[in-house]
């Protein structure tokens, strides 16, 4: 029987070189460095990743909206590139190509987030990378996919909010006549590397039985849109549901969001079984048995009725004298908390989902959370216990310890604007 150690994080001994900016490739390798992953991030020495220039700033003195010591970095920074090892390489540079193709030889996973055909003008995509490496996992992670067939939608230039327009997000949110709304977070720049994350992980498993790597293409439109495709809004629609239903889901009901005295509660009881305890919370066990609200299928069809029943028990309660009686019958429900309650939760703190943010000379300077690692392992380790790297601050230790660069080749490539 094998002894389970804690000590090792599932994927040490991989080596990514990260060249993603701003926040969808970032994430995704942030993700593969919290699993063990040594994550080489690979920066222009004059124009770095912008997520460097990102308002508010964590200095000494706290945060701030502006940089206003050469100490203060921005917090998107110090959250999104923990964990990881800072080079500078100019890629635009002729003398670039044969430093890349040396990191790619030692490496396992190539993760990159430029516009479509960006890498290939380069001369260091895909093709030119397998060549020099066989075994390597080169992903994208783009707006529109490497290779897409016909006109890209927009300018071709992807952002979050571009994405959830043209994904058809910003059409499933609000009350029915509303103008669109855009998701509060980042959702396609948050969602799309976890599914880059996840083909990565499939590639390097693929590797093992076959011995080489493969090009993993992910497309944010594609992936909002196949998330948008698990409802079918289209049929609904044809049906009498509109796509944007408000706070509640009247195919559920009674189910969404319902207005107590000093809040918001959300309420999720589609089933007979949860809408029998939600009408015995309610006092009213007799609507069990009323035809209107017997069955899921009764509830639908006369779901002005239940929500309105519901909303106005709730509305003369607080939030913590409707959760007490829902709570004892079992019937699922929540109040709706304001982030900043959500990530101090000790529920997910002391999990190490969220965690506070420290600068990574003063420490904990204000109380601020950034991402975690929601993944658990019995019998590995994972996490951010590194801070962010300054720009290009391991050039020696990647270029000379690790490729072996003499100092005076360094000098070299760092006099030409190389690195």
């Amino acid at each position: 029987m094998s002894v389970e150690s804690t000590n090792t994080p599932p994927l040490a001994g991989l080596t990514v070189l990260d060249l993603t900016t701003a926040l969808a490739g970032p994430f995704a390798t942030l993700l593969l460095a919290g699993l063990g992953a040594r994550v080489i991030k690979i920066e222009n020495p004059s124009n770095p990743d912008s997520c460097r220039t990102n308002a508010p700033y964590l200095g000494a003195s706290g945060a701030k909206l502006t940089r206003e010591q050469p100490d203060d970095i921005s917090i998107s920074a110090i959250n999104r590139l923990r964990n990881k090892q800072g080079i500078t390489l100019n890629l635009k540079h002729p003398q670039a190509k044969a430093v890349f193709a040396d990191l790619v030889k030692q490496a396992d996973v190539i993760v990159e987030n430029f516009s479509g055909g960006v890498m290939e003008r380069l001369g260091i995509g895909y093709e030119f990378a397998r060549q020099i490496n066989p075994r390597l996992v080169f992903c994208s992670i783009n707006g529109f996919g490497s290779n897409p067939q016909g006109k890209e939608p927009s300018s071709g230039k992807a952002m979050d909010t571009i994405i959830q327009a043209l994904s058809g997000v910003m059409e499933t949110s609000g009350s029915p006549g509303d103008a669109p709304m855009r998701v509060g977070v980042p959702f396609a720049d948050l969602v799309t590397p976890l599914f880059g994350v996840i083909g990565v992980l499939a590639a390097l498993q693929q590797r093992q039985h076959t011995g080489v790597g493969q090009h993993v293409d992910v497309s944010m439109l594609g992936v909002m849109t196949s998330l948008i495709a698990c409802e079918p809004f289209d049929l609904l629609e044809r049906l009498g549901i509109p796509t944007k239903t408000g706070l509640t889901v009247p195919r559920l009901a009674p189910f969404g969001l319902y207005q107590a005295s000093d809040g918001y509660i959300a309420l999720c009881a589609p089933t007979e079984a949860f809408a029998r305890n939600l009408f015995a919370a309610m006092g009213r066990p007799e609507l069990s048995e009323d035809e209107r609200f017997r069955t899921r299928d009764s509830r639908v069809k006369n779901v002005a009725e239940v929500d309105a029943l519901v909303g106005d028990w709730m509305r003369e309660r607080t939030c913590a004298e409707v959760l007490e009686r829902l709570d004892a019958t079992g019937t699922p429900a929540a109040k709706v908390r304001n982030p900043r309650e959500a990530v101090s939760d000790p529920l997910v703190v002391e999990r190490g989902d969220t965690v506070p943010l420290a600068h990574p000379q003063h420490g904990v300077v204000e109380d601020v959370y950034g991402i975690g690692m929601p993944i658990h392992f019995s019998a590995a380790s994972s996490g951010f216990d590194q801070p962010p790297p300054n720009i290009g601050e391991h050039n020696e230790m990647i270029y000379g310890k690790w490729l072996g660069y003499s100092p005076e080749r360094l000098e070299e490539l760092r006099a030409q604007g190389v690195i």
